[in-house]
């Protein structure tokens, strides 16, 4: 017999499916009991949760397991197998065993290291046992799975890897200033409900935002995550929305936290630039991201007044209604050939200004400065096109330098300017449009940033460690298992032994009747520890070649070479797998 998982989880198939695929209870109750009724298995489990549904059983035959499993998930989760099949993943004898002691270690989760799974894999064991599907076999390896994870938990960090990755994300998205002031009153909208998401949100009340939103394409789910927000403590405001109104609520919120399971994005770079116009203030001459129709900024710069801020009314005399033609004509042959505003410089809040000298007529402006608007950006009002042209080429050059800077620098907004729209996207495949990073007062932190910004994070070093443990145990494990597997071939090897020497001992009582009892005990133990002497060798050195790869077939070879009764090997497991005494203690799973 040989262990095999039939599944899907969020790593194989898409939230939709898992959602479709889910298992009620009595579902999972008839799913083991249908599965007993199949042939190929003798034990089962069921592990299911709304990040995965896995069967594992001990099969005698793999393609048969794999077909019957297969369509047995497909009967009870109410998917057609034909749909169900391309998300399906099979793991089989060690790779099955290793799966398991993944997942219970939070390897597998979509929140890497949470322990919840500990609890899920408990009553899936619970509930085998309950049930009498749950053997030998299942009982070892769930037993021992929810070991290995209390160990990995015990002896590494992994529990707070998941935390990690929310909190550090924040952290790039707060750029030096610490997270808990920089959140302290901003709105916050989560999309997703899932692990990752309500991670997210827990966190992002926890530092001290005044309220989150959060949008889930399940609106229960996200109505539910928004009441654990509120019971929380935190003081934070909490509500949920529907999908259809993330637009709405991109214009009101300040950080943006994306974890789903969509195929797709779920903010393109159109949404969030429609999102920042409609919630900023209104500016002079926006940067505009490429591919975007800049004629009406261009005939705005062409209509700007540049006069200097005089008092016409006062009758004092007006400056010229608009600058040197020639240098207007600069400014839109520079807009339309580099598909930007060549003037931009002065309103942009994403290109890395240069290190050493700032603009030379003083269009840099500080936050805080009087010359800056309600929108954070510098007035124009009084500026000479002279200057303004002068700005333009150090804003060019500026920007020239930002783009020759890693990736990396090049997603995130320049020191000191303002952000607008804070977006971390936590998902993979990415939710947001990676395009984001170029329009003005969006800074975006996704997934890939974080590997390149946290590739010698503790983090890392716990997800390594907790491989490790995995593969040790699972070593173990598979010796065990292979050990054990000879185990009834020894005992019955042993007891075919201590029969011959009781045969023996009659038959010289029937020849030697005059031996008093003091000498028949003496032969009998001589007897006995002659055949002990001669079998002790051979069957420890059995188990140790049966615990090893490829090591089943020395039970084979015992039964041949001393002619070992099947049935009575067969009784033999029957009876150590019945008794009370070789089960672990149950209190070690909980």
């Amino acid at each position: 017999m040989s262990l095999l998982v039939v599944g899907l989880s969020h790593r194989s198939a898409p939230v939709s499916v898992l959602e479709r695929a889910s298992l009620s209870a009595d579902a999972k109750v008839k799913l083991l009991h249908d599965t007993l009724a199949a042939e190929p298995a003798a034990e089962a489990a069921v592990l299911a949760t709304c990040n995965r549904i896995e069967l594992y059983a001990d099969v005698d035959k793999f393609h048969a397991g794999v077909a019957e499993l297969s369509t047995l998930l497909a009967q009870h989760s109410g998917v057609a197998l034909e749909e169900l099949t391309p998300y399906l993943y099979v793991h089989y004898e060690d790779r099955a065993v290793h799966h398991l002691f993944s997942v219970a270690c939070g390897l597998d989760s979509m929140v890497v290291g949470e322990g919840q799974i500990l609890g899920q894999i408990k009553d899936a064991l619970a509930l085998g046992q309950e049930l009498h599907t749950a053997g030998r076999l299942i009982n070892d390896l769930f037993q021992q799975a929810l070991r290995v994870g209390k160990r990995a938990h015990s002896e590494t960090g992994i529990d707070r890897a998941g935390q990690s990755l929310v909190t550090f994300g924040l952290e790039q998205l707060a750029v030096r200033v610490p997270v808990a002031e920089w959140a302290a009153g901003k709105r916050a909208l989560v999309i997703g409900a899932g692990s990752m998401s309500s991670l997210a949100a827990a966190t992002l009340a926890r530092v001290g935002v005044a309220e989150v939103v959060v949008a889930n394409r399940t609106a229960e789910r996200a109505e539910r995550l928004a009441e654990i927000l509120v019971a929380s403590g935190t003081g934070v405001k909490a509500a949920a929305v529907a999908m259809s109104a993330v637009a709405d609520e991109l214009t009101r919120v300040d950080v943006v936290v994306s974890c789903t399971g969509a195929t797709g994005l779920v903010l393109t770079a159109d949404d969030v630039l429609a999102a920042v116009s409609r919630g900023a203030a209104p500016d002079p001459a926006p940067q505009t991201p490429e591919g975007l129709d800049l004629a009406p900024a261009v005939g705005s710069l062409q209509g700007l007044d540049l006069a200097p801020a005089g008092d016409s009314a006062s009758g004092q005399e007006a400056a010229p209604a608009g600058p040197d033609p020639e240098v207007v004509a600069k400014l839109v042959a520079a807009a339309e050939a580099g598909g930007r505003l060549a003037d931009a410089g002065a309103v942009r809040t994403f290109a890395a200004a240069p290190e050493a000298d700032g603009c030379p007529v003083g269009l840099d402006a500080p936050a805080g400065d009087p010359a800056r608007t309600a929108g954070g950006r510098v007035a124009l009002t009084g500026v000479d096109a002279n200057s303004l042209e002068l700005h333009g080429t150090w804003a060019d050059q500026g920007e020239a330098a930002a783009q020759r800077q890693p990736r990396k620098s090049a997603r995130s907004q320049a020191d000191g300017m303002p952000v607008r729209l804070a977006l971390l996207d936590l998902a993979m495949p990415r939710d947001i449009d990676a395009a984001v990073h170029r329009i003005p007062g969006v800074r975006l932190v996704d997934i890939e940033s974080l590997a390149e910004a946290s590739a010698d994070a503790p983090m890392a070093a716990d997800v390594d460690a907790v491989r490790g443990i995995v593969a040790e145990e699972v070593a173990a494990f598979g010796a065990a298992q292979r050990a054990a597997h000879i185990t009834p071939t020894v005992v019955a090897l042993r007891a075919m032994a201590a029969e011959v020497v009781a045969m023996e001992v009659a038959r010289l009582d029937g020849r030697v009747p005059d031996l008093d009892e003091r000498q028949r005990a003496e032969v009998t133990q001589t007897v006995r520890r002659v055949v002990d002497k001669l079998l002790h060798a051979p069957t420890v050195r059995v188990k140790q070649l049966a615990s090893e790869p490829g090591g089943a077939g020395y039970a084979e070879a015992l039964r041949e070479l001393f002619d070992l009764d099947p049935q009575t090997v067969a009784s033999v497991s029957r009876a150590d797998a019945a008794d009370p005494k070789n089960d672990d203690d149950p209190g070690r799973a909980s």
